[in-house]
Protein backbone atom coordinates (compact mmCIF):
# COMPACT_ATOMS: atom_id res chain seq x y z
CA UNK A 1 0.00 0.00 0.00
CA UNK A 2 1.20 3.40 -1.24
CA UNK A 3 1.22 5.91 1.57
CA UNK A 4 -0.43 9.10 0.72
CA UNK A 5 1.42 12.22 0.62
CA UNK A 6 0.63 15.70 2.05
CA UNK A 7 1.73 18.90 0.95
CA UNK A 8 0.98 22.87 1.21
CA UNK A 9 2.84 23.58 4.56
CA UNK A 10 4.72 26.79 4.80
CA UNK A 11 5.95 29.37 6.98
CA UNK A 12 3.02 32.10 7.78
CA UNK A 13 2.34 35.08 10.31
CA UNK A 14 -0.43 34.77 12.45
CA UNK A 15 -4.01 35.29 10.85
CA UNK A 16 -2.72 33.97 7.87
CA UNK A 17 -3.80 31.03 5.87
CA UNK A 18 -2.67 27.97 4.07
CA UNK A 19 -4.13 25.49 1.88
CA UNK A 20 -2.75 21.27 2.77
CA UNK A 21 -3.16 18.88 -0.23
CA UNK A 22 -3.39 14.99 0.87
CA UNK A 23 -2.95 12.82 -2.32
CA UNK A 24 -3.74 9.16 -2.48
CA UNK A 25 -2.99 6.61 -4.48
CA UNK A 26 -5.66 3.97 -3.94
CA UNK A 27 -8.06 2.92 -6.47
CA UNK A 28 -11.00 3.00 -4.14
CA UNK A 29 -9.75 6.16 -3.12
CA UNK A 30 -13.58 7.46 -3.45
CA UNK A 31 -14.63 5.01 -1.03
CA UNK A 32 -12.76 5.88 1.62
CA UNK A 33 -12.76 8.01 4.30
CA UNK A 34 -9.19 10.38 5.49
CA UNK A 35 -8.27 12.86 8.23
CA UNK A 36 -5.95 15.44 9.19
CA UNK A 37 -4.34 15.34 12.31
CA UNK A 38 -1.18 17.14 13.34
CA UNK A 39 1.56 16.22 16.02
CA UNK A 40 3.45 19.63 17.73
CA UNK A 41 6.78 19.12 19.17
CA UNK A 42 6.94 17.23 22.57
CA UNK A 43 3.05 16.38 22.34
CA UNK A 44 1.15 13.40 20.83
CA UNK A 45 -0.40 13.15 17.42
CA UNK A 46 -4.10 14.71 17.85
CA UNK A 47 -6.73 14.60 15.69
CA UNK A 48 -7.88 17.95 13.75
CA UNK A 49 -10.62 16.37 11.35
CA UNK A 50 -11.97 14.43 8.98
CA UNK A 51 -13.89 13.77 5.69
CA UNK A 52 -16.24 10.77 4.78
CA UNK A 53 -16.23 9.22 1.27
CA UNK A 54 -18.93 11.08 0.83
CA UNK A 55 -18.32 14.37 2.03
CA UNK A 56 -19.37 14.80 5.47
CA UNK A 57 -16.83 16.02 7.59
CA UNK A 58 -16.19 16.42 11.60
CA UNK A 59 -13.59 19.17 12.75
CA UNK A 60 -12.13 18.88 16.50
CA UNK A 61 -13.62 22.13 18.36
CA UNK A 62 -10.28 24.33 18.64
CA UNK A 63 -10.41 24.38 14.51
CA UNK A 64 -14.24 24.77 14.20
CA UNK A 65 -14.32 27.80 12.48
CA UNK A 66 -11.07 28.33 10.80
CA UNK A 67 -10.38 25.20 9.55
CA UNK A 68 -12.59 23.51 6.60
CA UNK A 69 -11.91 20.37 4.93
CA UNK A 70 -13.27 19.10 1.28
CA UNK A 71 -11.93 16.67 -1.17
CA UNK A 72 -12.02 15.91 -4.63
CA UNK A 73 -12.04 12.37 -5.60
CA UNK A 74 -11.46 12.98 -9.26
CA UNK A 75 -7.62 14.09 -8.20
CA UNK A 76 -7.43 12.11 -4.95
CA UNK A 77 -6.80 14.56 -3.33
CA UNK A 78 -8.44 15.56 0.34
CA UNK A 79 -7.69 19.46 1.39
CA UNK A 80 -7.24 21.00 4.61
CA UNK A 81 -8.06 24.55 4.31
CA UNK A 82 -6.73 26.82 7.01
CA UNK A 83 -7.82 30.15 8.12
CA UNK A 84 -6.96 32.36 10.96
CA UNK A 85 -3.73 30.88 11.84
CA UNK A 86 -2.11 30.88 15.33
CA UNK A 87 0.99 30.02 16.52
CA UNK A 88 -0.40 27.02 18.61
CA UNK A 89 -1.47 25.82 15.07
CA UNK A 90 2.39 25.22 14.06
CA UNK A 91 3.29 21.26 14.03
CA UNK A 92 3.52 18.51 11.39
CA UNK A 93 -0.06 18.05 9.84
CA UNK A 94 -0.07 14.22 9.06
CA UNK A 95 -2.68 13.32 6.66
CA UNK A 96 -4.21 9.58 6.91
CA UNK A 97 -6.61 7.80 3.94
CA UNK A 98 -8.67 4.49 4.73
CA UNK A 99 -9.97 4.67 8.63
CA UNK A 100 -13.63 4.13 10.06
CA UNK A 101 -15.82 6.29 11.37
CA UNK A 102 -17.44 4.55 14.50
CA UNK A 103 -19.59 6.27 16.27
CA UNK A 104 -18.46 9.76 14.97
CA UNK A 105 -14.54 9.20 16.00
CA UNK A 106 -12.00 8.58 13.24
CA UNK A 107 -10.19 5.71 13.79
CA UNK A 108 -6.79 6.43 10.99
CA UNK A 109 -5.91 3.16 8.99
CA UNK A 110 -2.12 2.42 10.64
CA UNK A 111 -0.90 1.54 7.14
CA UNK A 112 -1.90 4.50 5.96
CA UNK A 113 0.01 7.72 6.88
CA UNK A 114 1.85 10.24 4.75
CA UNK A 115 5.44 11.97 5.76
CA UNK A 116 3.62 15.08 7.18
CA UNK A 117 3.72 18.25 6.40
CA UNK A 118 5.62 21.42 8.39
CA UNK A 119 3.61 24.16 9.08
CA UNK A 120 4.68 26.99 11.72
CA UNK A 121 2.72 30.01 12.45
CA UNK A 122 4.85 33.10 13.93
CA UNK A 123 3.69 35.80 16.10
Amino acid sequence: QVQPVESGGDLVQAGGSLRLSCVGSRVDFSRLHSAWYRQAPGNQREFVGGISFDGRTKLTDIVKGRFTISRDNDKKTVYLQMNDLKPEDTAVYYCNVGGAFVSGTYLPQRASWGQGTQVTVSS
